[in-house]
């Protein structure tokens, strides 16, 4: 009996932790897409708004690329390349326990999985990823709120991978079900 009710509470914080995941995934790529109708309604026939001279503005760019613009016009490798990290993110999160220690993980997934899905939405409507976000002091490519989920959340599922998991909590990922240790 005891072993019943403790594999219907590891499903019911597994079911939560997804609730909590897609709640955060509609979330954030909701507001991306919030910030790309904004920057395009403002600055679409407009010059950029400047929010501090020399240094940034809010400047309307239409990527048909991939970051700094390469790889332009290749839509079928961007939908395929999204299409990869939806099954990467959906493999991890049925993998990964339901435990506080993967929260900073999950909340990494997420955001990758946010980013990809804003851009490829603006792929799949529009032709072009909507870009809008540009440092000028150092003639930065212009980027989105897509953009920072992505590189923000790779940037820190490395720092995770690197200093804060060890090898042995990554073996769960690889491990089929049932096997142990």
């Amino acid at each position: 009996a005891r072993s019943f009710y403790k594999e219907t509470d590891d499903m019911n914080r597994k079911r939560n932790h997804i609730i909590v995941f897609l709640a955060g995934f509609l979330c954030l790529t909701w507001f991306d897409q919030w910030t790309k109708h904004l920057a395009a309604g403002a600055l679409v026939g407009n010059g950029p708004i400047v929010v501090w001279d020399g240094v940034f503005e809010f400047l309307y760019s239409e990527n048909r690329g991939a970051a700094f613009g390469i790889l332009q016009g290749r839509q079928g490798f961007f939908f395929a390349v999204a299409i990869a990290v939806f099954g990467f993110v959906a493999y991890a999160m049925a993998k990964l326990p339901a435990k506080k220690r993967y929260v900073p993980m999950e909340v990494c997934l997420v955001m990758v999985m946010a980013g990809a899905a804003g851009n490829l939405i603006d792929r799949v409507f529009h032709g072009y990823v909507v870009d809008f976000l540009y440092f000028k002091l150092i003639d930065f490519p212009i980027f989105n709120v897509a953009d920072c989920y992505v590189t923000v959340g790779t940037a820190l599922l490395l720092v995770l991978f690197l200093w804060y998991y060890s090898d042995e909590e990554f073996d769960m990922l690889l491990r089929r079900r049932g096997e142990e240790a």
